[in-house]
């Protein structure tokens, strides 16, 4: 486990695990947001677009789904 320690080799992993660890998060809040879309009764064409755009612009497309949603 030492390996771990050594300072060069925690600075290529770092970034590589903090990449890794922003696209599963990506990927779960889109799918929430889709099942979520269905959820609510909009159409499926609605939660694919809803999904591809949460996948493709995570922050903006959370906070423009959260106001347009249906409650």
């Amino acid at each position: 486990m030492s390996f771990l320690l050594d300072s060069p080799t925690l600075v290529m992993l770092l970034p590589l695990l903090l990449f890794l660890l922003f696209n599963v998060i990506n990927i779960l809040i889109s799918i929430w947001a889709y099942r979520d879309s269905r959820r609510r009764g909009n159409s499926k064409e609605f939660s694919v677009i809803v999904l591809i755009g949460l996948l493709f612009f995570p922050v903006i497309g959370l906070i423009v789904y959260l106001i347009i949603r249906k409650d």
